[in-house]
This record gives structure tokens, C-alpha cells and sequence, in this order.
């Protein structure tokens, strides 16, 4: 059995090709070629270990993410896990990956392809609300994804962004790319093209203004428990459909539970991502509004962490 740990991740990854391996499973998603049984969830003393198990005719892959946000306080990442890769045919134990780093580039591929068809080809900048692990990989890729010349942060607290800031700047090695904290969330949504929101809000993060937000591109990849969410009411005033990875996101997150419950949104314009790559590629107009919502599944993981064993056995 092989160990992939994060160095050797970081070693094979390629942005691009990740993104391309996200596609890869909404085409097998759209198609019906895996078993995914719903992921149990165990939580104990806000310490929650998830369970994500899935069988694709390549592989069988089950994910165990541990979820701990008290780990702040210790200095220490909330998130956590491996992730194990069985043969197909036999079961046998063909690899262990961390998981820590499979779904950090993995959940920023999400957001990443949700860029590559939601946003306009002319983007030139995208503000990222949150300034942890998953914030850091958003801005990876949303700079893949376009031609991005400005990165924005705001984090709600008062802490000192420097050094996340240098990292990221040297993570994009691109002088062109401008990286700057905004101490103001209303001027980070009014300077971007592209928003991004990776935090664990209870309550929207977004300023629940139309006229600010009409004509972005929103990606929403944080807040996943039925009574939080990140994302206003004014959203769905303005955008056509909400985009999704499955249709469990509907009960699982308050993103989409909430304004359903309240009226907000009509689930009749909740759109499976794997049906909308279906048709073909849509140009985004100048001033429509997109927005996507991921919750995550264990399809993209093992998608995922295949594409990295193969990578990892031909190099």
C-alpha cells in the first residue's frame, strides 16, 4: 500500500488538471457510474467525525474527515482525516492520502470549476471572505480558473493578515497578481468580480444589498449545517438558479434549507452542476448574478485522490 502524505501531494498536484478531475466526477455523477450511500455524521461535544464512503467502477475510496473547531484555540487546523483507496475488484488497500490536503485542493477545485462556467470570462478580480485553510485555496484557483489580477481578503476579526498574505503571494508566484486585506466587506464585494466565502458563519457574511452584489459571481463553500449560513436573502432576488453538487445540499445546509423553508427560493431553481455541464457552455452575461453552493461529496474525493495515486505511481 502506498502513503501519499502532503509533501508529495503538493509535489504532484497541478491546479488545472485537479479542476479537470472534479468534471470528471459530475460527468460520472450525471451518468449514475458510482454508489455514494449518505455519509454519517457523528458529533460528540462539537467534535464531529464524517464518514464518506464511495465505489466508482476504478476504485472504492472511503474518506474520514475529522471536524474539531475548538482546534483554533490550540493553534491547530479544524479539519482533518485520511483518506483510503481500495481496488475496485478485490478491496485490496491500494493507498492511504492525507486527507487534510486532498480535500483543501479538492473543495478549491470545487469552486474553481464553478468559476471556470459560472463566472465572466473577463474577471479580473475576486474578494475571498475568510482567511483560513479553505480561503487560501479558493484564491488558488479562482487565479486558474481566470485571468485574475486582484486577490481581496476580509476576515471579520482583527487579525494581522501579513504573513497568510506573503504565503498566498508566494503560493500564486505572480508579481501581476495584486493580494490586499479589505477591512470592510461592502468594499471587498464592490471591488471583485468573483466573491468567495469560506467560513463557518452562522449568519450571512455578505452585505444583503442587490445593487452591490448584482453581477457577481458567487461562490459559497463554507458554512454546511442546516441552521448556518453565509450567503443573504438579496441573492436570491437576483440570480435565475443556485447551483449544487447534489441534492442532499437542499436539507444539509442552511445556505439552501433556509431560504427554501422561508419561500426565498423555489426548489425548481436548484440546479444540479452535473446537469448544467450537460448542455453547452453558456457565456456569462455582463451584470447576471451566479451563484453556487457546495456542501462537498466523497465522489469528488475519490476522484481526487485516484487522479494523485496515479500521478504519484507514474512519476
Amino acid at each position: 500500500m502506498i502513503f501519499i502524505d502532503k509533501e508529495e501531494i503538493k509535489k504532484q498536484i497541478d491546479l488545472n488538471e485537479m479542476m479537470d478531475q472534479i468534471e470528471y466526477a459530475y460527468r460520472l455523477y450525471g451518468k449514475g457510474e458510482f454508489f455514494m450511500p449518505e455519509r454519517p455524521v457523528i458529533e460528540h461535544n462539537n467534535k464531529t467525525m464524517i464518514y464518506m464512503p464511495c465505489y466508482t467502477k476504478e476504485v472504492i475510496g472511503t474518506k474520514i474527515l475529522s471536524l474539531f473547531p475548538d482546534n483554533a484555540k490550540l493553534g491547530l487546523p479544524s479539519l482533518d482525516g485520511v483518506i483510503l483507496l481500495n481496488d475496485g475488484v478485490t478491496g485490496k488497500p491500494l493507498a492511504l492520502l492525507d486527507g487534510q490536503s486532498v480535500t483543501a485542493y479538492r473543495t478549491g477545485a470545487i469552486g474553481g470549476v464553478a468559476i471556470r462556467h459560472l463566472a465572466k470570462k473577463e474577471a479580473k478580480s475576486v474578494g475571498i471572505v475568510g482567511a483560513g485553510t479553505q480561503s487560501f485555496y479558493q484564491a488558488l484557483y479562482a487565479c486558474a480558473a481566470r485571468d485574475i489580477k486582484k486577490v481581496g481578503i476580509y476576515n471579520h476579526s482583527d487579525r494581522n493578515l501579513s504573513s497568510y498574505i506573503k504565503e498566498l503571494k508566494a503560493a500564486l508566484n505572480n508579481d501581476e497578481i495584486e493580494v490586499v486585506q479589505y477591512q470592510d466587506v461592502k468594499e471587498l464585494v464592490k471591488n471583485s468580480d468573483i466573491i468567495c466565502t469560506a467560513t463557518l458563519a452562522k449568519t450571512p457574511v455578505l452585505p444583503d444589498d442587490e445593487e452591490l452584489l448584482r453581477g457577481k459571481c458567487i461562490v459559497a463553500i463554507g458554512s454546511y449545517t442546516p441552521e448556518a449560513r453565509e450567503i443573504p436573502d438579496a441573492v436570491f432576488n437576483l440570480v435565475k438558479n443556485v447551483y449544487i453538487e447534489l441534492p442532499y445540499a437542499m436539507e444539509e445546509t442552511g445556505d439552501l434549507r433556509i431560504p427554501i423553508k422561508s419561500g426565498k427560493l423555489s426548489k425548481d431553481r436548484v440546479v444540479l452542476m452535473s446537469d448544467y455541464l450537460k448542455e453547452p457552455t453558456k457565456e456569462i452575461k455582463e451584470g447576471e448574478t451566479t451563484y453556487f453552493k457546495s456542501v462537498g461529496m466523497a465522489l469528488f474525493d475519490i476522484c481526487a485522490s485516484n487522479y494523485l495515486l496515479n500521478k504519484t505511481k507514474e512519476n
